[in-house]
């Protein structure tokens, strides 16, 4: 490979992994603003939010657990490790569905039970 070749590979690998990190810190954002919205019995907010996520889980169902842009990211590396497609830590890397969705899925019964007491 030469070197002009190696440095668009890397390149592209630099632009998948800034969007996908773009992305993440989106999602997560959302996440934490699912628990804000709820906490301050924002509702339609917390909806939102919640709608945001869904959407990405959606997408990771459809692809079969895995992120789209993992497939690309793989096209331009041989690194295995949880965090080739992405610029975040290994462990966060590799934890990231079990962290934020425990995160996710304990926002929505947070935001149900604020909003079943908020109602009565």
């Amino acid at each position: 490979m030469t070197e002009a070749q190696l440095r668009t590979r890397n390149g592209s690998l630099h632009a998948v992994k800034v969007v996908h990190t773009l992305i993440w810190a989106f999602l997560v954002c959302a996440i934490v603003a699912i628990w804000a919205f709820a906490g301050t019995s924002n509702f339609i907010g917390a909806a939102w939010a919640i709608a945001i996520v869904l959407v990405e889980v959606a997408v990771l169902g459809l692809n079969h657990g895995r992120c789209p842009l993992d497939g690309i990211a793989a096209r331009y590396t041989d690194d295995t490790r949880p965090n080739f497609d992405i610029y975040l830590p290994v462990w966060l890397a590799a934890r990231t569905k079990p962290i934020f969705g425990t995160l996710f899925g304990t926002g929505i019964v947070f935001t149900l039970a604020r909003w079943l007491t908020a109602a009565q």
